[in-house]
């Protein structure tokens, strides 16, 4: 094992149309477990790291369903609480061609929103780890959500352990409350150490137009959050082009405060899921930074690891490290 992470967030229950069916098409859904901290908790121990999950799971069945998924991926889950109530829930509309995938959030009320600090022993959970993961999704989700986030930043802090913040701002749970994003985000990204966002992340954050074409341009982006932010050391993202919907190409870069390194542009066909590479590119970053590895390795892991969770089904990328040593953009024949 090369470190040891917390992970803390929701996890959902996923009901998705198969075969590219819009949701009035559909008699059927296909149910898997995610979200997106335990999607990253989910690939680090795949590759290798000791990962607790920090989250709070309905009693009954489907909590049931969605903790032994997270331990089947190898996270420890022995602060994954339970109490009476919901599960969080969201539906997939798969898209196809021209016609992009869509999203219907169903998770107001669940057990995790509805929780606060005093369910979740942070101390316990951070003792002894070398990193905290978490994202803007759980500040989203309403005050409630707001105040669990800042109380995970604040253990952290009192534990000098390093956080990893990923911005993944989700519309649609900002605008079904009366939020204010820059401010929330922005004050929970003073204690990053490490961020996953691009220059539109920045943007949301500094209030400030920034640009994304061309390495001048997100290196301008990158330096402004580093002088706004002065903890902040790495800032992981990928540029996407989407040609249809599974046809995409991916390029993915790491700034430090001196120097930059953005891989070569990969084309992404046959897309099998596109949920949770983001989390996977998230994955593959952190999984170099705990090895102690330099910016360019960092960005060429998550590359990889993103582009590998492209072919599997679900929101988990269970790639190992033997697959993401052996990974090739030209894809590849039959391993034997």
């Amino acid at each position: 094992m090369t470190g040891h992470v917390t992970c803390f967030g929701e996890v959902l229950l996923r009901l998705a149309t198969p075969g590219h069916r819009l949701m009035v098409q559909s008699d059927s859904l296909d149910l898997v477990v995610g979200g997106a901290e335990a999607n990253v908790a989910a690939g680090l121990a795949s590759l290798g790291h000791e990962v607790k999950l920090v989250s709070r799971l309905p009693v009954g069945p489907l909590g049931d369903k969605a903790r032994s998924a997270v331990a089947a991926a190898g996270v420890d889950t022995r602060h994954v609480s339970r109490a009476p109530g919901r599960m969080g829930l969201y539906f997939l509309e798969s898209g196809a061609g021209l016609r992009p995938s869509s999203i219907i959030y169903d998770r107001a009320g669940s057990v995790f929103a509805s929780s606060s600090p005093d369910d979740f022993d942070f101390a316990a959970a951070l003792d002894g780890v070398r990193l905290l993961h978490l994202s803007g999704i759980t500040p989203a989700l309403g005050p409630e959500g707001c105040a669990l986030a800042q109380a995970a930043v604040a253990a952290a802090q009192r534990a000098g352990v390093p956080i990893c913040f990923d911005g993944n701002y989700r519309a649609l749970l900002w605008d079904s409350w009366d939020s204010d994003p820059r401010r929330i985000l922005t004050g929970l990204m003073q204690s990053a150490a490490i961020m996953i966002g691009n220059h539109r992340d920045i943007s949301l954050l500094l209030g400030e137009t920034f640009f994304g074409d061309g390495a001048d341009r997100r290196r301008e982006a990158a330096d402004a959050a580093f002088e706004a932010f002065p903890g902040l050391q790495f800032i992981a993202s990928t540029a996407r082009h989407v040609v249809n919907a599974a046809h995409h190409r991916i390029a993915a870069r790491v700034d430090s405060r001196d120097g930059a390194h953005q891989t070569a542009e990969v084309e992404v066909t046959g897309i099998v899921d596109r949920i949770g590479t983001g989390d996977a590119f998230a994955a593959g970053v952190l999984h170099r930074w705990l090895q102690g590895a330099d910016i360019a390795a960092m960005a060429e892991a998550g590359l990889a690891y993103t582009v590998l969770k492209h072919s599997q089904p679900g929101d988990m990328c269970r790639v190992g490290q033997g697959e993401l040593d052996a990974f090739s953009a030209s894809g590849g024949d039959v391993r034997r």
